[in-house]
């Protein structure tokens, strides 16, 4: 079966709700597979465009949404109901080993870490310090030792595995304390235990494959951070059919790809889901957009227009005071249909950011994550 772009980049929308909008936050979320939220204004912005009336207090209030580490060892907003899937996925890859070998935690020293921070967040939200404080009384002053680079000096040992932790199901964010973030035991949100890692890892490839699909292998061991190796067997038996020349996978009973095409503006924040993980690259960020609005390909360094689906240009936003300034690099012209829908683009942010927007067409000057 031959597959058309153009019907690919429809469903994506739809099913990203770019095209028709979310009942709640936790649908928003879970069918973007996790909403990137190492920024949190750009993570409540990615779920809040896609929710009727929705701004980043919407995001912050839903008690359904977790605050975790996600694909790639990043921090996400994911539906709490579905940590099960999570936790038993991501605690199945292989780690990734990144510190250098005379720092790097002993397995056993990471299996200590994990015990100990289960049981110091299961009565109570603790500061980073205070963590701190209480996995050395559990494991050795060797988890205090600050051998991690951090931007002023160095982090404990033991915060090697923060994310190992969160990926056990022992540790997710909290609430804040002022200016200080927390973490929690997200047990005590919810009751759970990890999937089994087969039916985990089936279950968030078929998910993946729903929201981002059709997709090969290698994009889905990108998209998660792990080696294609890993995930291969996985596709075994999985329909596929032909996109741009290639081979290409897609989820079981879900091979309806109509002719129907998207049409319309959306402005997206830095590390939206739809651009990290769609694929092929070149196709979805054609021309002067690979350049322009990826870091040699590596999605989510800068804010997205999408003209029909497709990247075709930039943006960028600074509030001062009450007043939201965006500026937009087109790539592509706006005719006056386009230019009427940007402007409904640009005030919709105002309304999730708190602000009163002013556009201006233009070049954006600053750099990535500025």
């Amino acid at each position: 079966m031959e597959i058309g772009w153009e019907a690919v980049v429809a469903r994506r929308m739809r099913r990203h709700f770019l095209t028709e909008e979310a009942e709640s936050p936790v649908d928003a979320v879970r069918a973007m597979c996790g909403a990137h939220a190492q920024i949190a204004t750009a993570g409540e912005m990615s779920v809040a465009i896609r929710v009727a009336g929705a701004d980043r207090a919407t995001v912050q209030g839903d008690e359904g949404l977790v605050k975790t580490f996600g694909p790639r060892g990043t921090v996400h907003l994911l539906p709490l109901e579905d940590l099960p899937m999570w936790t038993g996925a991501l605690s199945a890859l292989p780690g990734a080993g990144s510190q250098p070998a005379p720092i790097r935690m002993s397995p056993d020293e990471v299996d200590q870490v994990i015990v100990a921070i289960g049981e110091a967040l299961a009565q109570d939200d603790l500061t980073v310090d205070e963590l701190t404080e209480e996995v050395v009384r559990r494991t050795g002053e060797w988890a205090r030792e600050p051998t991690i680079p951090a931007f002023q000096g160095a982090w404990a040992r033991w915060r090697q595995a923060t994310s190992v932790a969160a990926n056990a199901g022992v540790l997710c964010h909290g609430p804040m304390r002022g200016r200080l973030m927390t973490y929690a035991n997200p047990h005590r949100l919810r009751p759970f235990e990890p999937l089994p890692a087969e039916k985990a890892l089936t279950e968030l490839l078929h998910r993946y494959l729903y929201s981002y699909g059709p997709a090969t292998p290698q994009q889905f061991a990108r998209w998660l951070s792990t080696t294609p190796t890993k995930i291969k067997p996985y596709f075994d038996g999985l329909p596929h059919a032909t996109l741009a020349d290639h081979t290409v996978w897609y989820a079981p009973g879900d091979g309806d790809f109509t002719d129907e095409r998207a049409e319309g503006v959306r402005l997206l924040p830095y590390f939206d889901a739809y651009g990290v993980g769609s694929y092929p690259r070149e196709l979805l960020f054609p021309g002067k957009a690979f350049d322009r609005a990826t870091a040699r390909g590596q999605a989510g360094n800068y804010p997205l227009l999408l003209v029909d689906g497709i990247v075709a240009g930039v943006w960028h936003q600074k509030k001062s005071g009450r007043t939201l300034h965006v500026t937009v690099e087109a790539l592509t012209p706006l005719n006056r249909r386009r230019r009427k829908l940007l402007d409904a683009e640009v005030e919709r942010l105002g309304e999730i950011l708190g602000g009163a927007p002013s556009l201006t067409l233009g070049d954006v000057t600053v750099g990535a994550h500025a």
